[in-house]
């Protein structure tokens, strides 16, 4: 339950309609997310137990915190990464996050030069 708290601490505030920012979680939670996936990998055998229980979870999270066609594919891409054996070292949330804020960065450079 206090993962939950605390992961909606650090993803943005999309309730307020104030907010310009797109759905967009922050490079920690990324990381964070990173970690907890890779955590498993640590343990012999029992971490690809964990990797069951943990890849539904993590491709949930990561659904709802990316949004839209991207966070569901990556979503489905995140689940097979964490359930396959020997894969948990890729860090997808943080991939994702980088994918993203290259293509903001690239949009508000077109946006400037117009």
């Amino acid at each position: 339950m206090q993962l939950f708290f605390c992961i909606h601490l650090l993803l943005p505030d999309l309730t307020n309609p104030e907010s310009k920012m797109k759905k967009q979680p922050s490079l920690i939670f990324c990381i964070i997310m990173d970690l907890i996936g890779y955590a498993s990998f640590s343990i012999p055998i029992l971490g690809e137990l964990l990797d069951v229980i943990w890849a539904p979870i993590s491709a949930i999270i990561f659904m709802v915190s990316f949004g839209g066609w991207k966070g569901a594919l990556g979503g489905i891409g995140n689940f097979i990464e964490e359930f396959l054996p020997g894969t948990d070292f890729i860090p997808s949330f943080t991939l994702m996050w980088l994918i993203q804020n290259m293509q903001n960065k690239k949009a508000r450079t077109v946006k400037r030069l117009r």
